[in-house]
């Protein structure tokens, strides 16, 4: 349990026992919150609470921060003091630091990682692209931030699948179809009609050249149904290979890829419009079947099955949170591009009509990713002419810079990505920064066994009583860093902001490399020498921990 926690649950404490004591009176109890002073002598962490309590309870906030003051109970507590009109500084005594650092050591790779008391079974869908064409920059940001959201909510506790919805039937894939039998007739010399919403990209062509290559002109003879339905199958079955392996190259993993067309085939779909227009939430208008979703907050109806018997996209969308929400997800959390804003209240309308909790859907939004090289825009790609894709991408700054970049700001905020800084191996780029931290403990332990120094009894004889020599300003900031990386653990899972992880690890590396500036580590006194040793172990470890929640290498060497 990290610091703040600690102090949240010692200030709920002393403020009950005060209520009980007729102090003050107050149904419910505000938040605590806790900050690190700006300055020092202003104590270790502030909190605002009793003047949030005071106002509730129409008191006087100095009298109350002192009742609570009076009644905590904690042994790692040095003194509270009141300022201003009612904040309370809290000093910690010195031994806790020492002792927090032990804990950290003891837990090594796990620090970070916490034990929910109640796990919640969550599912993520993010990426969830048509499987038409290569991903390009705006999935890349997705799948990031997904994989990130991912691993995150797991060491926070929870039990998480993540899910890839395949859009493997609409038109879009009847669209793939006659876009690859177009460039195949144009390839083989024949009369051909490119179809007016068709794909254009180059992959397609290569598609219908390689069919070329297996099969040559065999599928001339065959009707033009037969060869729309076997050219389907066969890009669909390309498209998805090699969607899958960009995602895996991007380091990005999926419990379960779900097939849309599945829904169609166990005629999910009309079940549950049936299941919904016997609850009198669907009804048939102009020959067409409605969803009533203006009875949930939705600016108008939408409509489900259209007059000519084709489902609408929210047909299938409707039978596909129906099928997550009987798999038994307690929350259910959907990652959408920024231009899909609007069909969030048809969801959870659709969710609401059901039965369900429309709350058990959440939905993030994703802003816009703009690529800058030498600081003007880049729109197209050098390769195709067209827009970059997340492999061009990959191969110009690496996995892990863009992974790091796609993340490091939060999801509702547009992203200015500068491939230059993504590419450079300067403190600018935060990414190597981090990665520089890690690979700079590497080589201290490198160095302490090349000076005979056995750094592994080194630091399985480390004691809390022997880490006390731990007094400078650098040391004390490390671990103090450090020993809030569970509590920032919590708040980034609960406000699913995996971007707080990016932005602590940054936080930490800095910390770290203004430690190494300032404290020298082998060849000082042998308990000196010994503490710091433990005290780079435990900011390896954490570093590791942040970085691989981001799905980020922690090198030895860089």
């Amino acid at each position: 349990m990290d610091m703040k926690t600690l102090l949240c649950e010692a200030v709920l404490a002393a403020a009950e026992s005060a209520k009980r004591e007729g102090v003050f009176s107050l149904d419910t109890m505000p938040p605590v919150q806790f900050e690190e002073p700006p300055q020092k002598e202003f104590g270790d962490y502030a909190t605002n609470f009793a003047m949030q309590a005071a106002k509730a309870a129409k008191t006087n906030p100095r009298a109350l921060a002192q009742a609570i003051s009076d009644r905590i109970q904690a042994p790692w507590l040095e003194k509270v003091e009141i300022a201003g009109p009612g904040f309370m500084n809290f000093y910690l005594k010195p031994d806790w630091l020492y002792e927090m650092l032990d804990r950290i050591l003891k837990a090594g790779d796990k620090w970070g990682s916490l034990t929910a008391t109640v796990p919640k079974k969550i599912q993520v869908e993010f990426v969830s692209a048509n499987p038409t064409g290569p991903l390009h920059v705006g999935h890349g940001r997705g799948a990031a931030l997904g994989s990130a959201l991912v691993n995150l909510l797991r060491a926070a506790g929870h039990l998480v699948e993540a899910e890839f919805y395949i859009n493997d039937a609409g038109n879009q894939i009847d669209n793939l179809a006659a876009s690859v039998n177009a460039r195949y007739l144009e390839l083989l010399g024949k009369p051909f009609q490119f179809p007016e919403d068709g794909y254009h990209g180059q992959d397609i062509v290569q598609t219908a050249q390689r069919i070329i290559d297996h099969n040559g002109d065999r599928y001339l003879a065959v009707e033009d149904s037969e060869r729309l339905a076997l050219f389907k199958e066969l890009a669909l079955t390309e498209k998805l290979a090699a969607l899958r392996e960009d995602l895996e190259a991007f380091k990005v993993m999926f419990d379960v890829w779900y097939s849309e067309r599945s829904l169609h085939q166990r005629n999910a779909i009309n079940d549950t419009c049936d299941m919904l227009t016997e609850k009198g939430y669907m009804y048939r208008h102009d020959g067409a079947l409605w969803l009533k979703s203006t009875a949930y907050d939705d600016d108008k109806d939408r409509v489900v099955i259209r007059d000519n018997g084709v489902p609408t996209y929210l047909a299938a969308d409707i039978a596909y949170h129906r099928d997550k929400l009987e798999r038994g997800f307690d929350t259910i959390i959907n990652i959408w591009g920024a231009d899909h804003h609007g069909y969030i209240p048809r969801v959870k309308a659709a969710i609401a009509a059901m039965g369900y909790d429309p709350q058990r859907l959440e939905v993030l939004i994703l802003q816009m990713v703009s690529l800058f090289q030498n600081g003007e825009l880049v729109k197209m790609s050098k390769r195709t002419g067209q827009g970059v894709t997340l492999t061009e991408l990959m191969e110009e700054v690496g996995v892990d810079a863009a992974r790091f970049f796609f993340i490091m700001r939060s999801a509702d905020s547009q992203l200015d990505f500068d491939l230059d800084l993504a590419k450079s191996r300067t403190n600018e780029n935060p990414v190597y920064y981090i990665q520089y931290a890690h690979a700079r403990i590497a080589s201290i332990f490198r160095q302490a066994e090349e000076a005979g120094i056995d750094t592994g009894a080194a630091l399985q004889a480390v004691s809390t009583a022997s880490l006390s020599v731990l007094n400078q300003p650098a040391e004390i900031d490390l671990i103090k860093k450090m020993g809030s990386y569970p509590g920032e653990i919590a708040d980034a899972a609960r406000e699913r902001a995996p971007h707080r992880i990016a932005r602590f690890a940054h936080e930490l590396a800095g910390l770290f490399h203004t430690f190494y500036n300032q404290c020298r580590i082998i060849g000082v006194e042998p308990e000196i020498q010994t503490a710091r040793l433990a005290l780079v172990a435990a900011v390896q470890s954490t570093v590791r921990h942040a970085l691989a929640i981001l799905g980020v290498t922690a090198p030895d060497k860089m």
